[in-house]
């Protein structure tokens, strides 16, 4: 937290969801440390591309990558999580360039071109012979094969989607501190578990209003099959930074475009200890009764119960 916090900028920031279709992930699971790469590459390479359009954006951007790979139902389900900052540097570096409120950049022309970005990597890498089949599926060793089987993907519809944007720098915060490292399930999920049967909440997306929260049991052995389909290659780096934040000038940049911004950001970071003053997080809409701020005191999925404890105690104006 303490690191990207001295990264965060003071601009809307939007949350990028890049996933791949179900037959491809098959392959995923086969050659994860290859597939899993080339889905943060095309995913980055399409943002980036599409926001130096300057038909678009013509900006260069910078984003923090995340790679999942569960579903709620601890499935295949690789996808990209991507934070980006709502606007970025001029091609000639002079000016900050900022999208407009609310909206980053079309979904659909970015599923287009990371399509089209993924689809042309996994050839190389087919032909590169870094890629492997088994089951029904072995015979897509072969080239022509291999490019039979891919061109349906040519013209289905990929998913990309863009959520809402995040609630201020702060609630960005929040989630790289709390989301990006999770692991496929939580404790708070399970419900039981014995030699025999394993239960947790998961939900059912394919319920299109309601609730979508239900219980599922597994044997035992296959929950354990489950949950270890999402064990990474040994030092697969899943969360990658990209464009103007990338490691090896995020430090520059940064400076580069406060100064742009014209917002004062101290060298130093604030003394830890217990004399050091706590700034909460708050939301970025005022209290709809009295205009103040209001503090966020616990952040809690869906379902889940709040922890039990008083309402912190305000002094009187």
């Amino acid at each position: 937290m303490e690191a990207r916090a001295e990264d965060l900028l003071s601009v809307e920031y939007f949350h990028v969801v890049f996933t791949l279709p179900a037959e491809i992930a098959q392959i995923a699971h086969w050659n994860k440390r290859a597939v899993y790469g080339l889905l943060f590459k095309a995913s980055a390479k399409t943002v980036t591309t599409i926001a130096a359009d300057p038909k678009r954006m013509g900006a260069r951007v910078g984003m923090t990558s995340v790679l999942h790979t569960w579903g709620s139902a601890l499935t295949h389900h690789p996808h990209i999580h991507m934070i980006v900052p709502g606007g970025g540097l001029s091609p000639d570096g002079t000016r900050w360039v900022a999208c407009k409120p609310g909206f980053f950049l079309h979904v659909r022309v970015l599923s287009r071109l990371f399509r089209r970005l993924f689809l042309q990597g996994l050839m190389d890498l087919h032909s590169a012979g870094k890629l492997t089949f088994f089951g029904n599926l072995e015979g897509l060793a072969e080239a022509d094969t291999f490019a039979s089987w891919l061109a349906p993907f040519h013209k289905s519809e990929w998913v990309v989607y863009a959520k809402p944007p995040f609630g201020g720098p702060e609630a960005v915060l929040a989630y790289l501190s709390r989301y990006t490292h999770r692991v496929a399930i939580s404790n708070a999920r399970l419900v039981s578990a014995d030699a025999e049967t394993v239960a947790f909440r998961w939900k059912d997306y394919r319920i299109k209003s309601g609730n979508r929260r239900s219980v599922m049991r597994l044997a035992t052995p296959e929950f354990i099959r489950r949950f270890l389909i999402h064990v990474l290659p040994d030092g697969f780096h899943r969360i990658r930074h990209y464009g103007l934040l990338a490691s090896s000038a995020r430090k520059a940049n940064i400076r580069t475009i406060r100064s742009l911004l014209c917002i004062e950001h101290p060298d130093q970071a604030p003394a830890s200890g217990s004399n050091a003053e706590i700034i909460p997080l708050t939301l970025r809409e005022p209290c709809p009764c009295c205009g103040g701020p209001m503090r966020i005191i616990e952040i809690f999925r869906r379902g889940q119960k709040p922890m039990s404890r008083a309402p912190p105690r305000e002094q009187a104006a």
